[in-house]
């Protein structure tokens, strides 16, 4: 996600005619000899009939992708003269040429655009990256549709105003409303609480209980982002080549369970973020959790604590945020306990195979643990009105509001001295809490996550101080029935 500065330079060195690319290209950039070739000739102006040697500076970055071909060719076209040099030089440039000179967008063009902002410099990027590059407000780089745009504004300074990217309000997606879910009451509280602290989410049950339609509702509950984690998200994004059309609806991501490691947590032969990262201020949803490989869902491990995920390789080093909620969901044994905690067909073997599949570091980290058991058929035969999250929406996005004023980050976000530091816990919570490390086993940073759910409950119900209830509460929601017998 990182841009830095890559320096064209081009010599007319005498001889047989031929372009000769330095500086690290990969195939993509060794390439652009040949697309510049074509679209100067069919923009009407002169290729030079010698030997062309074109430097990318620095030689040690590898350089990839097509987003050189626009600089390499004002770059050869300063070196003949058919532009004015001293006047190139005021601009950047980024972009990926055709045939005919009509310039096309490039991954990473938001990106490329913060770096160039921050440094003070214009850039010039494709028109089809202009709706991407519409989150950075008012300070937009110049869009360009041609390569005989970009001739004419190098030698006309005054067409920069009909390059400018008009400035497009976002309207914020509407979301369809969420499905009526009949009962699962500590379900839904459970959902409101992860929302309202951004708290990670296990649900455990049968198939059929509405553990999908839960999680997907809390994509309803959560707020819009603000401008600078709109930017951040689509800046993920823009890296990845992917659309993101409204940059303020949190993003909600939803892998199979087939998923590979390089595409949950980012990585491949030309690294890219990961699902981690795409949902990056939003929620990542693994449904029917235990049928993703071990291996891959141990990488979570390590971003769920930092919110962020460094990918290292032999020759680069990439970092991407990775401040995203988990919600997984899964059955109780491989049968779904089809019949009954009683009656299934899986053996005690099975069962604990089954469930072993997520390992206890990572069920350690998830801080709402709940059940979601068979709904019974009276409730199913009822006619249910509509849920309202009109309100809960409110109360979630008031309670967040109060979190970032009062520590500047969620509830689930908070480090142990700093939770100690806002926390006052009483005797009475004191004693709870050790009771509930002796009858649970709980590690310390259960004990830490726990306090974090109670004061997030605390927040909901906008008490003053911390109370015993709210502990309880937290504390029930860190001992899920895995068999979800009756009663749960």
């Amino acid at each position: 996600m990182e841009c830095p500065l890559v320096t064209v330079e081009t010599h007319l060195a005498g001889g047989l005619p031929g372009v000769t690319l330095v500086g690290l290209p990969q195939t993509a950039v060794r390439e652009a000899r040949d697309r510049v070739k074509s679209a100067i000739v069919n923009c009407g102006l002169e290729f030079p009939q010698t030997k062309v040697v074109v430097n990318l500076a620095p030689a040690d970055l590898v350089k990839e992708g097509g987003r050189f071909d626009l600089p390499i060719a004002i770059s050869i076209l300063a070196a003949t003269g058919q532009i004015p040099g001293p006047q190139a030089e005021h601009y950047e440039y980024l972009g990926e040429l055709g045939l005919y000179g009509e310039l096309r967008s490039t991954r990473g063009a938001l990106c490329a655009a913060m770096a160039a902002l921050a440094s003070g410099r214009r850039l010039i990027v494709p028109a089809g990256s202009a709706s991407e590059i519409n989150v950075l407000g008012p300070a937009r780089p110049l869009a360009a549709g041609h390569l005989n745009e970009v001739i004419r504004l190098l030698r006309d300074p005054a067409y920069a105003q009909d390059l400018c990217i008009p400035e497009e309000v976002p309207v914020t997606t509407q979301v369809s409303a969420p499905a009526t879910i009949a009962g699962q009451l500590a379900a839904k509280r459970a959902v409101a609480i992860a929302a309202a602290g951004a708290h990670h989410l296990l649900m455990v049950g049968p198939p059929g209980t509405g553990k999908t339609m839960l999680a997907r509702s809390l994509a309803h509950l959560l707020p819009v982002l603000g401008d600078q984690a709109a930017l951040e998200t689509a800046a993920v994004y823009s890296s990845a080549g992917l659309p993101r059309p409204d940059p303020f609806t949190p993003p909600f991501r939803e892998p199979h369970h087939s998923v590979t490691a390089p595409a949950l947590v980012g990585g491949g032969s030309q690294i890219t973020p990961g699902e981690i990262s795409l949902a990056h201020h939003g929620a990542l949803f693994l449904d029917e959790v235990p049928h993703f490989k071990p291996s891959v869902l141990n990488l979570l491990r390590e971003p769920l604590e930092s919110q962020a995920i460094s990918i290292a390789r032999a020759n680069s080093r990439v970092t991407f945020p990775a401040a995203f909620q988990l919600i997984a969901a899964m059955n109780p044994c491989p049968a779904g306990r089809v019949c009954s905690a009683e009656t299934c067909r899986c053996s005690a073997a099975q069962v604990r195979a089954y469930q072993s599949r997520l390992s206890g570091p990572l069920l350690d980290r998830i801080d709402l643990h709940v059940g979601v058991p068979e709904v019974p058929a009276e409730v199913l035969g009822r006619r249910l009105p509509a849920d309202d999250q009109r309100e809960l929406k409110a109360r979630i996005i008031a309670v967040r509001a109060r979190q970032l004023e009062r520590q500047g980050k969620f509830n689930a976000a908070l480090g142990s001295t700093e939770l100690m530091a806002i926390v006052e816990l009483s005797t009475r919570i004191r004693r709870l809490l050790e009771q509930a490390v002796e009858r649970f086993g709980l590690s310390a940073r259960s004990y830490h996550k726990v306090i974090k759910v109670a004061l997030t409950i605390a927040d909901l119900e906008d008490a003053a101080d911390l109370g015993e209830v709210h502990v309880a509460e937290a504390l029930s929601f860190r001992n899920v029935d895995w068999d979800n017998r009756p009663g749960l």
